[in-house]
This record gives C-alpha cells, sequence and structure tokens, in this order.
C-alpha cells in the first residue's frame, strides 16, 4: 500500500499522442466533450480558420482564390466583413459585406413577410344531393366568397336514407360547383366517400388575394347548411 486512498485512479499522463493518454498508451482528452447545438451563424473574419478561400467581392465580383491572410486584409481595408458563406466548399468561398447591416436587413425581411402571410382558413358548406337551384346557388355563392377572401372550402354531400345507394348523384353536384368555381378556385382533393357523406376540398388560386388576415379554424362552426 502505498497510501493513497482504496479506488484511487492516478491521473493519466500527457504524451505526445494527445493531450492525455490513458496507461495503455491510448490518447484521450481530459474532459469529455459535451454536444451542444450546432450554431447557424456563418463564420466571420478570424473565425474563418483555413489556409486559403475563394473571394467574392461586396458587389458579388470574383476575386479569386486568396489566402486567407489576404482576404482579411482586404476585409480591413474596406472596413468590410469577412464572411464565410459555402463553408463546404473547397475552398470554403468567403464574401467581403458588412455583416451587422446584412443580419439587420435580413430580420427585417422575414418580420415582414410574417406580417404579410395570410393563414388558410378552412371552412365548410354542406349540401344535399336533390338540393334545389336556388339553394344551389345559395351555397355557391358562399362558396365563391370564401374562396375570395381567401379560404379553403370542404364541401360536403350528406346522403340520407336511399340517397346512398345513388353516389353519382354527389359526384356530379360536385364537379358541377368545381366547374362553377373554376374562375376562383380549384379541387384540391377529389371527391371522396366518407361514411354516409362525399368530401371535396377547393382551395383559392394562388394568385388570390385574401380580404384579411384570419387564424386557422376548426371546420365545424364554419359549416354552412
Amino acid at each position: 500500500m502505498d497510501g493513497r486512498p482504496v479506488g484511487f485512479t492516478a491521473p493519466c499522463a500527457r504524451s505526445a499522442a494527445g493531450p492525455f493518454s490513458f496507461p495503455d498508451g491510448s490518447a484521450g482528452n481530459r474532459y469529455p466533450t459535451v454536444g451542444g447545438p450546432i450554431s447557424s451563424e456563418p463564420r466571420i473574419n478570424d473565425r474563418i480558420r483555413v489556409p486559403e478561400v475563394r473571394l467574392v467581392g461586396p458587389e458579388g465580383e470574383q476575386v479569386g482564390i486568396v489566402p486567407i491572410g489576404k482576404a482579411l486584409e482586404l476585409a480591413a481595408e474596406s472596413d468590410l466583413d469577412l464572411v464565410e458563406v459555402a463553408p463546404m466548399a473547397r475552398p470554403p468561398v468567403c464574401k467581403l459585406m458588412d455583416y451587422g447591416k446584412f443580419k439587420y436587413e435580413s430580420a427585417q425581411k422575414a418580420r415582414e413577410a410574417r406580417r404579410n402571410q395570410a393563414l388558410t382558413v378552412i371552412k365548410e358548406m354542406k349540401l344535399r344531393p336533390k338540393i334545389d337551384s336556388h339553394d344551389y346557388e345559395t351555397k355557391k355563392g358562399h362558396v365563391e366568397r370564401f374562396l375570395k377572401a381567401g379560404d379553403k372550402v370542404k364541401v360536403t354531400i350528406m346522403f340520407r336514407g336511399r340517397e346512398q345507394s345513388r353516389p353519382e348523384l354527389g359526384f356530379r353536384l360536385l364537379q358541377r360547383l368545381a366547374e362553377d368555381i373554376v374562375e376562383l378556385g380549384f379541387v384540391e382533393s377529389s371527391p371522396k366517400q366518407d361514411g354516409r357523406n362525399m368530401v371535396m376540398v377547393v382551395a383559392p388560386h394562388r394568385s388570390t388575394k385574401p380580404t384579411r388576415v384570419a387564424r386557422v379554424a376548426d371546420p365545424e362552426p364554419d359549416a354552412v347548411e
């Protein structure tokens, strides 16, 4: 016994093989590496640790492959940042830019895009297979109004009793509706039998500008029978 506590393990000794080596001669680190989130931020200026880069000027002009020292020197002379834009290229591609201004403008554009984004609402319209012409025109008017507002419409044909043996009636009615609203929307989901109902989904054309920004709603409260 050399006076050391029971269970004591001597620290690994440093070796030329690495920062630390274990008794068997294998190299390792003093502390285990703890994984963390990978940053999505590009490397800039002296954080770029490569011998040379393919340099792009501030206006997009191709400067060519230059040593990293030269690229940093050009960035300092231009009062700009050296930003790594394609790290996986060989050599990596870097661009001279005002990185702070670039980040600010990118954040502004992202906020503007979110502000202008219209969330799609799914409305529901219910029809009977033997609907009369007046009711049909009324229901079609609702569908057109929903499409003009930028909303999708779930059109449901409800079969009752013996009507269930005549699914072609519902199919023809949905086909007629799709043809009548073709200027405002298109069939996103073709007619499908769902128990005693037949369902079709129509969506507005992308060129249709919604009249308001709305939240995504549950179809049921908006159902029209």
